[in-house]
């Protein structure tokens, strides 16, 4: 059995190698000039006159080049040469990256028309997500998929923005301005060796515009069938010759999303406004702060009682209520340039965050605290090492209802401590590089954990890069995972025992102190190849193995009575770290450009999980089939004329058979008309091929009852001034 599964695995990852040879083969068999013929370039660099000599004789090395001006020059075909930051913690480029990276440009979401940081994700390969109900949506890379994903480190800025509460993100409360936002990168793959604990599967790092690129005022509003209504107004200015700011206000209102035979009532409305600047201290020094504060309600109809399990059948007091989150972050960031090689930065955030949801139901408080700093230096001529440490505090508590929904005990002050180093090595200049590096972390649930990997490069010239990586990483317990008893109604993991006829039996989920962390062992490879200025493909293929994956195992079960005194049985079930599995799979995406008018991009992932307990009587929380085995998209973008611009987008997401969600394939249409670069004003259509589909299904234990999305049409302006 374990030969034919090898076998499989084998099988998957050549299948794509053979593939990659075959069309290498094929593109390099031709020249660039038999391929593309380039115009001149309106956003290309100026260069000297020595410097137009240089690659007029083929000396200039597009790598040495400013990697803003690269990344420009990339804006609508993805690029050896576009700019990357989060798989090194310093800035590099796709092509000098040993990992599976993939940019979302500013380009990329304002011609998308998206509304939603989720949304903008799905334009990434291997990423999977699901808009579970009109404000919640389930987001993750290479499996594990559900509400409370607690495998995927996302940040903004640098800001970590997963909840300490449960190890995930709330992404309902993750809301910027999209036009303020300069790119999305994108990793597929482990990051822990230089981010720490929950960057098991990938990290998502969502890089806003300086100040300074932002500067006057801009506008954008508008609405649609679903997206009711939509306003953000900013306003950048400059107070000296160094110091530039913005600030920004916007509001939204999403309408209902939908069930089988009426409209799910979870339509959800937040206001959200922040600030920016960055200051130019001196020719060396460089400082950002910036903040936010939001508030938001998510309306909801809940599925679960409103106090405690209360036969008879079905066991529920279904009603309608607000959840509200709300919170306010601040963030301050100090780098300082030491050489062409060399540089420090030292970062602090805090964040503040309340959450009461009906639901689950709770009502919860955090508060984070967070150091960071990081020096990078050369070592001789081949070694460029980046190291860091950090420290964070997390204060926190859930109320939970008693009986239901408690947290024994409520109330968590945790710390973690940090630190990591990593060394690039030049084993042949502009060739062959080998990274490693590990991160080493101390927390308050598991104690010690370390996270190393390994990783080669190989650059043969400026259009081809290959790299293979292996790497450990781990993901560390949560409060809902040590502190949590919940009820759940109704029965679904625990089957109906005996004497059902006169007691019904609820399950009740118990955290565990002993809980340890979930770990993977990851193997990675890719390839990238861009033969023409016009045509750019990019592979990656992987293999992870996962140990002490989470479980629930019956530990008990007694008899007793609900607080309204009717009979019950409560079976427990505890948090224990008893399954294995592995996931094993390719991503494969291409651009195209077509003419100076039209692109072409595609996207194909497909994933393979496979997990299984270890003992009998032990429940895998996350199952197999909760993720799309295959996962397509195809966009067409172009411009009608120099004033209309249309594009094209077809999605398809496989069947996820553990949550009962069929597969689906969708549409996206947006036009829009620009007459002049300041003013835009723009047409949307999503989801045009069915009046509603399911993304998600209801499998979670605590309030996750997804509902079906609908089509939409939303139309708006844009104005800069």
């Amino acid at each position: 059995m374990k030969a034919r599964r090898t076998a499989k695995v084998l099988l998957v990852l050549l299948t794509p190698c053979l593939l990659v040879a075959c069309l290498s083969t094929v593109g390099w068999a031709q020249s660039a000039e038999d391929l593309y013929q380039p115009g001149p370039d309106p956003i290309a660099p100026e260069l000297s006159p020595q410097q137009q000599g240089e690659k007029e004789s083929g000396d200039l090395d597009m790598l040495d080049m400013d990697l803003k001006q690269l990344s420009q020059v990339a804006t609508k075909s993805p690029s050896l040469d576009m700019e990357v930051s989060t798989v090194a913690r310093t800035q590099s480029t796709v092509g000098r990256s040993p990992a599976a990276v993939f940019v979302i440009t500013n380009e990329m979401i304002r011609r998308s028309g998206v509304r939603t940081l989720p949304d903008a994700l799905r334009l990434a390969p291997g990423v999977d997500v699901a808009q579970i109900d009109a404000s919640q949506w389930a987001v993750t890379i290479r499996g594990f998929n559900n509400r409370f994903a607690n495998k995927l480190l996302v940040q903004i800025d640098g800001r970590s923005v997963y909840s300490p509460w449960f190890g995930g993100v709330f992404w309902d409360t993750q809301n910027v301005v999209l036009e303020d936002v300069e790119r999305i990168e994108v990793i597929r793959g482990p990051g822990g060796t230089i981010w720490g604990a929950n960057a098991v599967n990938g990290v998502i790092n969502i890089i806003t515009k300086s100040s300074k690129e932002t500067q006057g005022g801009f506008y954008e509003g508008g609405g649609g069938t679903e997206q009711r209504g939509f306003n953000t107004l900013r306003y950048g200015g400059q107070l000296g010759n160094d110091l530039n700011y913005r600030v920004y206000g916007m509001w939204f209102e999403r309408d209902e999303s939908c069930m089988p035979y009426r409209d799910a009532q979870d339509g959800a409305r937040m206001a959200q406004t922040g600030f920016r600047t960055d200051w130019k201290a001196s020719r060396c020094d460089t400082m950002t702060l910036q903040g936010d504060y939001y508030d938001g309600y998510n309306r909801g109809e809940s599925l679960v009682p409103g106090s405690y399990p209360t036969p008879p059948t079905p066991f529920v007091d279904p009603f309608i209520e607000y959840d509200h989150s709300k919170g306010a972050n601040v963030l301050y960031r100090w780098t300082r340039k030491l050489g062409d090689e060399s540089d420090w930065s030292f970062q602090m955030y805090y964040d503040h965050a309340r959450r009461k949801e009906i639901l689950s139901p709770l009502r919860a408080r955090s508060d984070i605290l967070d150091l960071d700093f990081q020096y990078r230096f050369p070592l001789g001529s081949r070694h460029d090492v980046i190291c860091g440490c950090a420290y964070r505090n997390t204060d926190m508590e859930i109320l939970g209802i008693p009986f239901q929904y408690e947290f024994i005990p409520p109330y968590r002050n945790d710390s973690l401590y940090s630190y990591f180093v990593q060394d690039q090595i030049t084993l042949r200049e502009d060739l062959l590089f080998l990274i490693a590096g590990s991160k080493f972390e101390h927390n308050n649930y598991t104690g010690f954990e370390y996270q190393p990997s390994i990783r080669l490069l190989w650059t043969p010239d400026d259009q081809h890069s290959l790299w293979a990586s292996v790497s450990r990483a781990v993901r560390v317990p949560s409060f809902i995972d040590a502190n949590i008893q919940y009820i759940s109604v109704p029965p679904e993991i625990v089957p109906f025992f005996p004497p059902y006829d006169i007691a019904p039996i609820f399950p009740v989920f118990v955290g565990n102190a002993n809980y340890g962390s979930e770990d993977v062992l990851a193997y990675e490879a890719g390839i990238r190849v861009q033969p023409t200025d016009a045509f750019y493909w990019d592979l990656a293929v992987f293999y992870n193995r996962y140990e002490k994956l989470q479980t629930l195992q019956l530990t008990g079960l007694d008899w007793g009575a609900t607080p309204g005194g009717w009979p019950a049985g409560f079976a427990y079930l505890d948090s224990t770290n008893l399954a294995v599995g592995e996931t094993y799979g390719f991503e494969l995406a291409a651009s195209y450009l077509i003419n100076e008018q039209w692109t072409l991009r595609g996207s194909y992932s497909f994933l393979r999980m496979l997990a299984y307990p270890l003992v009998p009587d032990a429940e895998l929380v996350a199952a197999p089939g909760s993720n799309p085995r295959n996962q397509f998209n195809l966009w067409l973008s172009g411009d009608l004329s120099p004033q209309w611009h249309v594009d094209f987008i077809g999605r398809y997401v496989d069947v996820l058979p553990a949550l009962g969600a069929p597969r689906y394939f969708v549409g996206d249409v947006r036009l829009a008309w620009r007459p002049q670069e300041h003013f835009e004003m723009f047409v949307v259509g999503r989801n045009l091929f069915d009046r509603t589909h399911s993304e998600f299904g209801t499998g979670d234990a605590v309030g996750t009852f997804a509902q079906e999305v609908p089509r939409e049409v939303y139309g708006g302006l844009t104005w800069k001034f």
